[in-house]
């Protein structure tokens, strides 16, 4: 992620600040036309805008006004007063294509956390009341979806850059869709996998686990990794994309759970978008930082240090830090 210059050659100049204030139209266009469905219903035809609206069941004016913004911003092209999806679209916005990115929904929810970011920072944590019922549910199935779409991309990767000796029997906490347990079990002949979360995430988890045909190496056990025990004789323990959820407090204890759960020299994996010191960089890691404040209680990005102290306390060692090409860290200490 990054942001533009604040400068014109050698003079300031105010285009740069003007442009990013006004960054979020491109975003809320896109946003809204994925809400809608709107590349769906375009399809592989060509049509017009009070076609579409017809499907949608939306405003002919309005969507036509949309679609045109959506022509400015790459995605649509118009002839002849039709529309059509640019290859683009066609092959990551329109619902039910191999590689869709049906997690976008996620981001449509996270714009109305962000709107409160303002009050968030007043107040030093999140300010949103956490939805319920259907709504719940709806946040829920696009989360998991949104990160199992990342997890497929970089779990082959991940995995393949640890050291799998004597590795058998992996835990996953936090595990979601079960990417990453599952590419476990793929890489390492024999090998089995437990995937811990919440009861509400398990059905998510177990469609996808049985999609992939891997049920009888991937085993799914209920439970809160704040309040249950994780179990114990696990070779590897996976916390991928879990410590910024929590508080310091939270993780030092979550770090201590996930150490006792290891065989001895068993390994904690930990891959997290880690802040620099001065927690002004990488961009993306210091801008996650304000995701975590508006939408949960206590939740950050953390830096390397931070990370090493927690797992030293616990009596992990040989920690050591891996980059990937997605933005992450995995650092990884070995339980003596």
């Amino acid at each position: 992620m990054s942001t533009p210059s604040v400068s014109a050659g050698n003079a300031p100049s105010p285009a740069p600040i003007m442009e990013l204030a006004s960054a979020f139209m491109q975003s809320r266009a896109l946003l809204t036309a994925c809400e809608l469905d709107l590349f769906t219903a375009v399809g592989e035809c060509e049509r017009s805008s009070g076609e579409v609206a017809r499907l949608l069941k939306t405003d002919e004016r309005a969507t036509d006004r949309l679609m045109n913004a959506l022509c400015a911003l790459g995605l649509l092209v118009k002839s002849g007063g039709r529309f059509r999806n640019t290859p683009s679209a066609a092959r990551f916005l329109v619902r039910g294509a191999a590689e869709s990115l049906g997690g976008l929904m996620h981001w449509v929810h996270l714009w109305d956390s962000w709107g409160t970011l303002t009050a968030a920072v007043r107040k030093g944590s999140s300010v949103r009341a956490r939805p319920v019922g259907e709504q719940a549910e709806a946040w829920q199935t696009a989360f998991i979806a949104a990160m199992h779409g990342r997890a497929c991309q970089h779990a082959p990767y991940v995995v393949a850059s640890l050291d799998l000796a004597g590795v058998s029997r992996v835990l996953d906490v936090g595990g979601g869709s079960g990417a990453y347990a599952m590419e476990f079990v793929r890489a390492k002949t024999g090998a089995t996998a437990v995937i811990f979360d919440l009861p509400a995430v398990l059905p998510l988890t177990a469609s996808y686990v049985k999609e992939a045909g891997l049920s009888a190496r991937v085993t799914l056990v209920a439970g809160d990794y704040d309040r249950d025990p994780l179990g114990d004789e696990f070779d590897l323990v996976l916390l991928s994309a879990i410590l910024h959820s929590n508080s310091p407090e939270g993780n030092r204890a979550l770090i201590r759970k996930a150490a006792a759960a290891l065989r001895p020299s068993g390994q904690l994996v930990i891959q997290e978008f880690i802040v620099d010191e001065d927690r002004t960089g990488p961009p993306f890691a210091a801008l996650f930082a304000l995701n975590m404040l508006v939408g949960t209680a206590a939740g950050d990005t953390y830096a390397e240090s931070e990370v090493r102290q927690w797992m030293a306390e616990t009596g992990l060692s040989g920690v050591t830090r891996k980059e990937t090409p997605f933005g992450t860290s995995l650092i990884v200490g070995r339980k003596g």
